[in-house]
């Protein structure tokens, strides 16, 4: 096919009927960048003979070397039906697990996706992630069920078994959409049902609620992939055929005279052919008789292989003499018979005319906000995007997916072009004269006897000869300092956008407006006009910014070509925005459009590692590598720790290993030390356990060293710290004016994970409360969010009951760390009333001794939930209870007193929760202050200053009051904490591996030693690989997937997904205490304990004191044999 140039292709963006945006999408190693070389050889941009090996597409080299797709890429494609013609913009997406991130981006832009699944590992994992990702997106897919071909040379099946194999994937693949569709009817069922229960008062015992309702009525058969309805392509992307059945349909309706309308109904399915009758019969199976699909299709592509595998060359030559085919010499007599079924199957079933010619329509991208509750000038900008007009008149909206960096030498204004005539004729002159000038030099120098009556030309000659040289100097010098600019720039890195025009046309040099996905267009509409263009003045809006398209590029897999404008529907690059957009925003011509939906990321990144440089002084140079790959990567996190280190956070260990390879070959350009991965923790506290280590009941043996474990809990608490039986701890502040007791409870799992799933809710109910507290009168509450938060709150309640948890829920102080965490602060004391469901409208405003120093006790509260006591890390699943708080009559008269100076603590605590350090700093220079300025102010009686003096000496001894109840309150929660038994939680991988029955073994025997417990094995139907899932903790994951494939010889490879976090059984702080585990486990009990491993693993990370010992026993060894 001929190459199609670049102004044919900017004829076809201008027509928006025919442009399509696909991206293909698939499990790790299913052919997708193989697929994606067949299309793009149908384009004459590579040869068809390269296709596969060439893996256009993946243009990183570490991509090449380990055979992977790390990122998406995009290239347009022109196609060919009939007498339409259609541009297709291709985004080929990766598979694996850890670059998930990315496939969100490419799926955001697209309008259709291609579903590519190996016709012999079926479904698996990544596959479920991608429909469910392309179901979130609202794009029509369409399933290519690649590798045929392995069925025929690897497994050896005959037409008849495949089939009923292909049947069994289709049937896994429409489970998994059915699944989806089930659980999103349902959804829209409930949200109605709620609706119509508010509006009808009927009495609950009156309606019986029936689930499946909803599902009867619903039509989804257009969801579900099948043959007849033309969204399933069989092929084989690595030998270049593929097929819909439709291809077959029209072939054989002119050989056995039936209608192309009955065989394409009839293909796929339990139906024969009757050859007598020349009818088509249904029930093919109780008949004994061969399907439609395994008669007419598959048997004639089993024989082709054959004949092809067995060098039957007459055969061959009868099957390409009656497909009309043309094969050439070179590939008949070619040694490997790859290569000549490629080029028979490439002419007869060409993969590109059954994978393009399936129709995908446009759809939209649907936000998450109802439009109704947007201002009505956005409600206008609906009707351009629908349109999808590109006319002068309709607002630019694009939606920028991600930044992706780009050598400067690959950018088209830096390539070397090609030279015209007359340029070249300019530089053979220029060279002839040089030429010239030289041979002129050189015969000078050759001539130095001549008659003295020619010397004082000669004088004249050298000067000019001197000033010739020295301006050839200056020019060489300048031409020096030209190239180090030059080179610097080539240097550097240029960032573009990935990016799609969804209405309008985006035209280079344009100002336009970058709106950040927390962009509000009904809070800026009050400061701006709706026709305020982004060249006005404006005043400044939070969360946008306005920027001028500097370039627009048409992405071309590895080449950027140069457009001027670019209509709607199209995917381009856009250069200059690396100043304006971090990793995804919208851009608009109208500062009423709404920002679209943060994209959809299927994997959390969770492995941590710290970098440094390896020479300190180019420290500057990695924190600008580091923000470069923030904003080249969609899923990178980059943190600065309160350590001072340079943190960055990943997904997974390959993610890691490429963020660590950008940064020392592309960004930072500097040699880099890695620390070992800092692997998360958290801690919780459990009910008391009923058996002991050796499943003893507790209580029933004997105690043997009870008096060495009570004198070291007797250690653990200093004086002062009172703690009953049932771990309630008592404790008062330092200057004794306050006393606070605390008690500390497991919340149940539900809730904990609860919590975690609404942790953005927990954070939009803090924002409401304080400015409710402030008296500020914000925007109107969404009624949906207050919808939300009552749900949340009855679910709440649901789970906490029973008697420890009455009235729980309506006593809720706080939640922590950072006031959304998973933990509880509940109070429990007389005289006191404040709640966080605030925004739901039952405010109390309280005046009490308490009010001004409540928000101390919170803070101290999410001090202690940031760290616990056992490694310094977060609280999960715990709540604390305040259950009594006395403020003696000299601090009655203090709160008094400092009235103003609490409000102004308590507001200097509300913003500074994660930054304690420097609020306790700034407090007490606050206190301080005012001390200062009371004393100047309390001249005149000396009674007053002696009354005052007094109750500062109270305040200041110790510092304010405010600061001493933070940390006292944070001690109290720590002793709260230590009186319960304490465990760890790991993070924790799902995984899946998929492997052959001989390496089962194997298999687990690395799980096993790595800690991970196997959930369910079960083997795929028609093969022989099994399917294992298991939980593994992070902590022992670095490495696993490496050593699973060296012992397993490459034959099972696992997928790793982070899932939920774990409680350790394990006691970390365990030693024997009765005979029984005596005996059992020695007197030192040093079998390992994982918990404690751990724990101490982190408290050295973190410079903590680790109790350990480290040397046994130092006496000198004794040899057994003495030397002779």
């Amino acid at each position: 096919m001929v190459l199609t140039s670049v102004e044919k292709i900017v004829g076809l963006q201008k027509k928006t009927s025919g442009i399509r945006n696909i991206c293909i999408l698939a499990h790790v190693d299913h052919g997708k960048t193989t697929l994606a070389d067949c299309l793009i050889s149908s384009n004459g941009i590579i040869s068809s003979r390269l296709a596969g090996k060439l893996r256009y597409l993946d243009s990183r080299e570490d991509e090449q070397i380990r055979g992977i797709t790390m990122k998406s890429s995009a290239i347009s494609l022109h196609f060919v039906k009939g007498d339409q013609e259609y541009l297709i913009n291709l985004i080929d997406s990766p598979g694996h697990v850890d670059f998930s991130s990315e496939v969100s981006t490419a799926v955001r832009l697209c309008d259709g996706c291609i579903i590519v699944v190996d016709a012999v590992e079926g479904v698996c994992p990544q596959t479920q992630a991608v429909l469910r990702q392309a179901w979130l997106e609202n794009i029509r897919p369409v399933l290519v069920i690649n590798k045929i071909d392995r069925l025929i040379v690897e497994l050896k099946l005959t037409p008849q078994e495949a089939y009923l194999h292909l049947k069994n994937i289709l049937e896994q693949i429409n489970a998994v959409t059915g699944a989806l569709f089930t659980s999103k009817v349902l959804e829209e069922r409930a949200e109605k049902e709620t609706e119509s229960e508010s509006i009808s008062d009927t009495s609950p015992g009156e309606q019986v609620y029936d689930w499946s309702t909803g599902l009867e009525d619903t039509d989804d058969s257009h969801l579900y992939f099948s043959p007849e309805h033309g969204n399933v392509v069989f092929a084989s992307a690595i030998d270049g055929w593929g097929f819909g059945i439709e291809h077959f349909a029209k072939l054989y309706s002119q050989k056995i005279g039936i209608k192309p309308a009955v065989l394409l109904k009839t293909l796929w399915g339990d139906y024969y052919l009757n050859t007598k009758a020349k009818k088509i019969m249904k029930g093919d199976q109780s008949k004994g008789k061969k399907p439609l699909f395994v008669q007419l299709v598959l048997d004639n592509i089993w024989s082709l292989y054959e004949a092809v595998m067995k060098r039957d060359k007459e055969k061959i030559e009868k099957i390409v003499t009656s497909l009309g085919l043309k094969i050439g010499a070179r590939e008949s007599r070619h040694t490997d018979p790859k290569v000549q079924l490629n080029a028979i199957c490439s002419q007869w079933l060409p993969i590109s005319d059954a994978v393009l010619s399936e129709r995908v329509e446009k759809l939209m991208c649907v936000g998450a906000r109802t439009f109704d509750s947007l201002p009505p000038e956005t409600q206008e900008l609906k009707s351009a995007f629908m349109k999808c007009s590109s006319e002068g008149t309709a607002p630019v909206i694009v939606f920028v997916s991600k930044m992706f960096p780009v050598d400067s030498k690959a950018l088209p204004q830096n390539k070397p072009r090609p030279l015209t005539q007359e340029e070249i004729a300019h530089r053979r002159e220029l060279a002839k004269q040089r030429h010239a000038e030289k041979l002129a030099a050189s015969q000078g120098k050759e001539l130095p006897e001549e008659p003295p009556s020619e010397n004082s030309s000669e004088g004249t000659g050298k000067t000019d000869n001197t000033k010739g040289e020295e301006q050839q100097l200056t020019c060489q010098g300048d031409t020096m300092t030209s190239k180090a600019v030059k080179q610097e720039a080539e240097n550097k890195e240029s960032f573009i956008a990935f990016a799609r025009v969804f209405s309008g046309v985006a035209k280079r040099g344009q100002k336009i407006f970058v709106l950040g996905p927390k962009y509000d267009p009904a809070e800026s509409l009050h400061k701006l006009s709706a026709q305020c263009c982004a060249t006005d003045d404006l005043p400044v809006v939070p969360h946008m910014t306005c920027c001028t398209l500097e370039n627009l590029y048409l992405l071309m897999g590895r080449e950027l070509e140069d457009l001027e404008e670019v209509p709607a529907g199209n995917v381009l690059g856009i250069g200059g925005l690396q100043d304006f957009v971090l990793k995804s925003a919208t851009l608009s011509t109208s500062p009423a459009c709404p920002p679209f939906t943060p994209l959809n990321f299927e994997a959390t990144p969770i492995v941590r590692v710290a970098v440094e440089p390896k020479h300190p002084s180019e420290m500057p140079q990695l924190v600008r590598g580091m923000k470069l790959l923030n904003q080249a990567d969609p899923c990178v996190q980059v943190l600065i720790q309160e350590t001072g280190e340079h943190v960055l956070v990943t997904a997974g260990e390959v993610h890691l290993q490429r963020c660590l390879d950008d940064l020392k070959e592309r960004f930072a350009k500097i040699q880099i030390s890695v620390s070992a991965p800092i692997i998360p923790f958290r801690e919780t506290i459990t009910r008391p356990p009923k058996v002991d280590m050796v499943n003893e009941e507790i209580g029933k043996q004997q105690k043997v060293a009870v008096i060495h474990q009570t004198k070291e809990d007797q250690n653990k608490i200093p004086e002062g710290v009172q703690v009953d039986s049932d771990g309630l701890v008592t404790i008062s502040t330092p200057n004794k004016q306050a006393t606070l007791s605390v008690r500390a409870m497991p919340l149940p799992e539900e809730v904990t994970r609860l919590l975690e799933e609404n942790s953005d809710l927990i954070r939009t109910m803090e924002q409401l409360n304080t400015s409710l507290n402030e008296d500020k009168k914000t925007h109107e509450i969404n009624q949906k969010t207050l919808d939300r938060i009552k749900e949340f709150k009855e679910k709440l309640e649901k789970n906490l009951q029973g008697r420890r948890w009455r009235n729980a829920v309506d006593q809720i102080w706080s939640f922590g760390p950072r006031k959304c965490g998973p933990n509880i602060l509940l109070y429990n004391f007389e005289g006191y009333k404040k709640s966080v469901w605030q925004c739901l409208g039952n405010t109390v405003k309280e005046v009490s001794k308490y009010r001004d120093f409540d928000n101390s006790i919170v803070s101290g509260f999410q001090l202690a939930t940031l760290s616990g006591p056992m490694c310094e890390e977060p609280l999960m699943g715990v709540c604390f209870t305040v259950e009594k708080w006395e403020i003696n009559k000299i601090g009655d008269t203090l709160s008094s007193s400092r009235q103003d100076s609490g409000e102004c603590d308590a507001t200097e605590h509300q913003q500074n929760e994660d930054n304690t350090l420097a609020s306790s700093c700034t407090d007490e220079g606050h206190s301080v202050n005012e001390h200062l300025e009371r004393n100047q102010s309390t001249t005149e009686s000396p009674e007053k200053i002696s009354k005052q003096k007094g109750e500062l000496l109270i305040a200041d001894c110790y510092g304010p009051f405010s600061g001493q109840l933070i940390a006292t309150m944070k001690e109290a929660c720590r002793y709260a904490l230590q009186a319960k038994p304490q465990r760890l939680m790991a993070a924790m991988y799902t995984c899946e591996i998929m492997a052959t029955a001989e390496v089962l073994g194997r298999v687990y025997a690395v799980l096993s030693k790595r800690e991970g417990r196997v959930l369910q094995e079960e083997m795929k139907e028609g093969t022989d690989v099994f399917i294992i899932k298991a939980v593994l903790p992070v902590a022992e994951s670095f490495g696993f997937a490496d050593e699973i494939r060296k012992r397993t010889s490459g034959l099972a490879s696992p997928q790793l997904v982070f899932s939920h976090w774990e409680i350790i059984s394990s006691d970390p702080f365990w030693v024997p205490t009765t005979e029984e585990e005596y005996l059992h486990f020695g007197e030192k009990a040093d079998s390992e304990n994982q918990a404690r491993k751990y724990m101490n693993a982190v408290r050295k990370r973190k410079g903590l004191y680790v109790e350990e010992k480290i040397v046994e026993h130092a006496e000198k060894q004794r040899t057994l044999s003495r030397n002779k």
